[in-house]
Formats: structure tokens, sequence, C-alpha cells
């Protein structure tokens, strides 16, 4: 499957993302993932680019193009792929339609994960994340918290509140998607692409895409 994920923060992209690759062997895309990769493997866009991530500057989207232009083209990609977060406006939706166009790749569509705000707001608000780099592992204060509050399960290391999930943040988060993101939701609308999923649970979501793909 080839699909483009969007919803705010916190509706789960990431996760559904997880589940669905598990289904036929797609891989999940992120702007961040494909940006410290091609940073790791010191390719000459990835040295570019960790030029302006270091000085904590958004990158061009000419260079983010030109990435995602390379990473499409790799192995593993062949049998699918989900972008989880990509593309966040319409000048990166419109330059993505083309660039697929030029690599002969057609987009199944684009699914829209639509979950209340007060929902969000709760879910990121009670969000812990492990501060280990390597670990990464996230819980729940109210559905899934660490066995020993505060520490993580699987490493040992804290488990915090991000600065980016306080109620205030989240609400600027939020604010900030549905200026810039949430127009893309029209885009893919007017291009016959977009499938609306209104669910708070990502197995509902997966339900309605292999439903839609009949997989």
């Amino acid at each position: 499957m080839k699909l483009i994920l969007l919803g705010a923060p916190g509706a789960g992209k990431g996760t559904v993302a997880k589940l669905l690759t598990n289904i036929d062997g797609s891989v999940q895309i992120s702007t961040g993932d494909i940006l410290r990769g091609a940073v790791t493997a010191g390719t000459e866009l990835g040295k570019e680019a960790e030029g302006y991530m270091k000085r904590g500057d958004l990158v061009p989207d000419t260079l983010i193009m030109g990435i995602m232009e390379t990473r499409l083209q790799e192995p593993d990609c062949e049998k699918g792929f989900l972008l989880d977060g990509f593309p966040r406006t319409i000048p990166q939706a419109e330059e993505l339609t083309a660039l697929l166009e030029r690599l002969d790749i057609t987009l199944d569509m684009a699914v829209e994960i639509d979950v209340p705000k007060d929902i969000i707001l709760d879910r990121l608000c009670t969000r812990r994340t492990c501060e280990n780099p390597e670990c990464q592992a996230i819980y729940n204060v109210k559905s899934n918290p660490p066995k020993v509050e505060g520490i993580c399960d699987k490493c040992g290391a804290k488990a915090i509140q991000r600065e980016d999930e306080t109620e205030e943040a989240i609400s600027h988060r939020l604010a900030t998607y549905n200026e810039k993101t949430a127009p893309l939701i029209g885009f893919y609308k007017d291009a016959g692409l977009l499938m609306s999923v209104p669910a708070v649970s990502s197995d509902a979501v997966i339900d309605a895409v292999k439903g839609k793909l009949n997989i």
C-alpha cells in the first residue's frame, strides 16, 4: 500500500503506521527519519541538511524533496510506504505529487485520522516518554503507565513529560496544524484521494484502510 497519513499531533499516525507495516511489508517513512538517515549515511543531501538541523533552522523544502526522492527509490519501498507526517504544507503536497508522477508511483490514498481536540489534549498531556534517546518508549499515565512511576520499564531511564506536550504547548501545536497542515485535507479531497476516518481507536483506522483497499 502507498498511503499518506494525515491528522493532528496525537491523532495516532505513528501507531497506525506501525500496525499497517505488519500487513504487507510497507515501510513507515517520516520526515525526521529521512533527515536523520541521510545525515547518518553521510550523503551530500544529508550533509547539507545537517547544517540546518545543527543551527536549529527548518530544512528547506527543496532539500527535503531531494532526500524524499532518494528514499522512495530505495528497495524497501517497493512493497509500499506510509508517509507519516509528510507532507505538512500545500507546497510540499504539490511537489510530492510531481515527484510521484516523475517516479511513476501511484498513491492509493491519503488517510485522515480525525480525533476530537479534547481527546488529543488528554492523550498528549498524559503521555510520558523515555528520555533515553536509544529507547524512547512511550507511556500514558492513565492507560499505560510504567510499572514504577517515572521510570521506563524497558531501560530504567526516566519517563518524562516532553516540553512540547504540556497543555499550552499542545494547544499551540494544534493551532499551527490547523493553520498550515489541515488545508491538506481539502487538497487530497479535491484530488479524489482522501479517506477520512473519525475514530479514536487505531484498530478502527486499520479496519477502514483494509476495507477500502480490500486487503
